[in-house]
């Protein structure tokens, strides 16, 4: 790879590692590491809101530059697994099957000095629980109206929860996707004790720019739309202590102008999304290093079925049995990631242990157009291959798959779909949508392309995206036996059987030829070989995870 120094085909030069060290890759010893410096990170979306756990607030983005100043009691880790928070928390456990403490470290505390403490916890709680705050509008972050009551002793440092019921993602409860706002600094903007001043704070909470941290740094300037400027917090009670003197998240909407931004070296990190020119331009900057992992973002096609030709599991099962996700991906992202394979659950990813592969055995997403073609001719179709005609006579009508506009390689996965779906008689058109989740809420799509970043939790993450009443449900699939599976998986004690139950619904739902998962999606993280401990994180975290140990090598 170009001035990358070696590697394997997806990872060059500081991150040579990350195969085999996918936590630790680009860790330099503290004596090889300078004091002060400057770091900047190009991020591709503006922060309108500042508060993660509201709708509007929960952008990957903002995820991201909120690791830098928010406590949380999990954390992400690369290889997608959950972790204690060392910093913030002394421990966090299940002591029965409905009882959590937390226990915060005692020096853990805002930058006024207030200590994080239970009120935090206990805002956090009824922000995100409807039954507490109906007009809060949260990201949805699950389980949190199960939870019976947040208490606090031993001065607030230890904090008891009490469920109504079993929780199996309970170590989803703040963490680091949810993390803990300042309850003393909301309780001046809203009476926090009745739902009206929760709502009232919790959306002052995403307006206001926070000057209040519990994390390594602290805001010291915001530019709207330009840049994020931080700078450590002197009240810092972590571990680690941050060595650069300032850290800026620079807003970079043009993902084509990164590569640009690094080899002029105005950033030293960049995290776009994968492209084959943006990988390839990348690979030309001398002394930089990138990796591409795959993660927890997967794309996938989703049929509509308030559509009511869509309705015949038959069509639907014959058009995704003529896709081809091979040809789909060697056409894509095949062109810069090899690891790149088809993905066969809608529940689990391939590094986490539940993983099965539920299309064993079946021939959708093969590209078997004959296969295809016969399924629609037991079922009484007629002119198959020509122009599709409905058992009951009626002409199969011309249909849309839509995608992200500006997106190259969505828009060639929807041209291809309607190439597989031409060899049997149907029309597909490609429209382009400037507004994924207004298109995708209101239904006007016949096939939509488009892609999940699956929570690292994924019992309550199943609830989300797949229960026939969840709003993520866009495409309005209901099936009473998945959701008595998914709803049994996500309220057990016993992980190994609620990862049989998902696994079950998940055969279910693939064999109804509902949503067809495609391929993982990889990440694509370049640094300056100057910048020491950044490493990628195909998680919601991001590379951010860890931002208190970035630094510069000594002698950059």
């Amino acid at each position: 790879m170009g001035g990358g120094g070696g590697g394997s085909s997806t990872a060059s030069g500081n991150f040579a590692d990350c195969a085999t060290d996918i936590n630790t890759c680009n860790a330099v010893p503290a004596d090889q590491l300078q004091q002060g410096g400057t770091i900047t990170f190009a991020i591709e979306k503006n922060i309108p809101n500042w508060n993660v756990n509201s709708a509007e607030g929960n952008v990957f983005e903002t995820g991201m530059a909120t690791k830098a100043f928010l406590p949380y009691a999990f954390t992400s880790q690369p290889d997608l697994t959950t972790k204690l928070n060392s910093d913030l928390m002394v421990s966090a456990d299940q002591t029965n099957p409905t009882t959590i403490v937390y226990k915060v470290k005692p020096e853990a505390k805002w930058s006024d000095g207030t200590p994080i403490a239970a009120p935090d916890f206990v805002y956090s709680w009824k922000t995100q629980d409807a039954r507490q705050c109906p007009d809060c509008a949260t990201a949805g972050n699950g389980g949190f109206d199960q939870i019976k009551n947040v208490v606090g002793s031993d001065n607030g440092k230890t904090i008891t929860l009490t469920l109504d019921k079993p929780y199996t993602d309970w170590q989803s409860f703040f963490n680091s996707s949810a993390p803990l706002y300042p309850a003393h600094i909301a309780a001046q903007h809203g009476d926090i004790n009745t739902p009206a001043g929760l709502a009232s704070s919790f959306d002052w909470l995403g307006k206001n720019v926070p000057t209040y941290s519990g994390g390594p740094f602290v805001i010291a300037n915001w530019q709207d739309n330009q840049a994020l400027t931080l700078k450590p917090n002197p009240t810092w009670y972590g571990a680690t202590k941050p060595r650069v003197d300032t850290l800026i998240l620079r807003v970079i909407t043009d993902a084509t102008q990164e590569p640009i931004a690094l080899q002029n070296n105005e950033v030293q990190v960049v995290y776009p999304q994968p492209q084959v020119d943006i990988v390839s331009q990348l690979q030309q900057i001398p002394n930089t290093s990138q990796v591409q992992q795959l993660g927890l973002t997967w794309e996938h096609l989703d049929f509509n079925l308030r559509n009511p030709v869509l309705k015949d599991k038959a069509l639907r099962a014959a058009l995704y049995t003529a896709t081809n996700r091979q040809d789909i991906i060697a056409k894509t992202v095949g062109q810069f990631n090899p690891d790149v394979k088809p993905l066969n659950s809608l529940m689990f990813l391939p590094q986490q242990p539940e993983y099965v592969d539920n299309l064993q055995g079946s021939s959708l997403g093969s590209g078997d157009i004959e296969a295809a073609k016969k399924l629609l001719t037991d079922a009484g179709y007629t002119g198959v291959g020509t122009k599709l005609v409905a058992p009951n006579g009626q002409a199969v009508p011309d249909m849309r798959i839509r995608f992200t506009v500006g997106n190259s390689i969505r828009q060639n996965t929807a041209e291809l779909f309607a190439g597989y779906a031409k060899q049997l008689g149907v029309t597909v058109t490609v429209a382009p949508t400037d507004d994924l989740g207004t298109t995708l809420t209101a239904g006007d799509y016949d096939i939509m392309v488009f892609a999940w970043v699956q929570s690292p939790f994924p019992f309550g993450g199943a609830q989300q995206l797949w229960l026939s009443t969840s709003g993520s449900n866009f495409g309005k699939y209901t099936n009473p036996k998945t959701d008595q599976l998914i709803n049994a998986a996500a309220s057990s004690t016993d992980k190994a059987s609620a990862a049989q139950q998902l696994n079950e619904a998940d055969k279910i739902i693939l064999g109804d030829a509902y949503v067809l998962p495609l391929y993982q999606k990889p990440t694509l993280l370049a640094t300056q070989n100057s910048v020491a401990n950044v490493r990628g994180n195909a998680t919601l975290d991001g590379p951010m995870y860890n931002v208190s140990e970035w630094a510069l090598r000594s002698g950059s």
